[in-house]
């Protein structure tokens, strides 16, 4: 399994359009990129590929790095900086399967699955929806996939899990997600070979936030910022619960101060990893 860090930025990226602070300026000096969040896993052995998550980023993601074309795509959840990006397979994809979880979203009347189908119907001729209860496992691209429900106020979100039959090799992610994923998917979060974290800020940053930090260790420290996203700090104890061989934290903000915005673990895009 070959994973391909794509977009590791949050919804406005790094360099951030328009701003000139000193982590924006560190990465336009570095040439470094942090665009909004897609993930390339290619299959080895078969030769297909899964895009998780649609980055807006979708055509510059893909000149960029050298990865095939995916075979079928995963969507976590609804947000612009995950699916907008879909409208790209005008005139690119002849056929596309396209999984999103199938459960109802409470705050749309809608799943994932149905507002894809919904927003992207004029692409019905190449795009196919498949929904998927979440837990249940699926195979696409040679993988054994699931989406795993997480905590992304107010909509439904979903992490993932990526397996490889015929190896073991196992690649997990939070998807957008605060500190307080259920134990359930945390359990089926466990014991990845790689895990990608969100981590949006470090903890230092919460008292910047109009709602502060939730879900502090027994020092304070808060492992969510505001109520959506995990700060540094959170994602690291989520890696180490869940007995992670090796985490990159993705998902990240131009809001790192620039001495710490591109220090380990912190990803950038672009980065390779090859599982099992």
């Amino acid at each position: 399994m070959q994973v391909t860090l794509l977009g590791t930025g949050d919804t406005t990226g790094t360099p951030t359009v328009g701003c000139d602070c000193d982590t924006c300026t560190a990465a336009r000096e570095r040439g470094i990129s942090r665009s909004r969040f897609s993930v390339h896993v290619e299959h080895e052995t078969t030769g297909e590929s899964l895009l998780v998550d649609f980055s807006p980023d979708f055509r510059q993601q893909f000149l960029e790095n050298d990865v095939p074309l995916p075979d079928a795509g995963l969507v976590t959840h609804i947000h612009f900086d995950h699916l907008d990006g879909l409208g790209n397979a005008y005139r690119v994809f002849d056929a596309l399967t396209v999984h999103a979880p199938d459960e109802v979203d409470p705050v749309t009347d809608e799943s994932v699955a149905e507002t894809v189908r919904r927003k992207y119907d004029y692409l019905e001729d190449r795009i196919g929806v498949a929904g998927h209860d979440p837990i249940e496992p699926f195979e696409t691209c040679g993988f054994e996939v699931r989406f795993v429900p997480v905590d992304h106020p107010p909509l439904v979100c979903y992490g993932v899990t990526i397996e490889e039959p015929e190896t073991g090799a196992k690649l997990s992610l939070t998807g957008d997600s605060s500190y307080d994923i259920p134990d359930r998917s945390r359990e089926a979060l466990a014991d990845p070979d790689l895990l990608l974290a969100d981590a949006i800020v470090p903890a230092s940053l919460c008292e910047h936030h109009p709602m502060g930090g939730r879900h502090e260790r027994l020092d304070g420290t808060p492992r969510t910022f505001g109520t959506k996203h995990m700060t540094r700090e959170g994602a690291l104890d989520l890696a180490d619960e869940l007995n992670a061989s090796e985490t990159r934290l993705v998902h990240l903000a131009h809001f790192y101060p620039a001495d710490e915005a591109f220090e380990e673990p912190l990803a950038i895009d672009g980065e390779r990893y090859r599982l099992g």
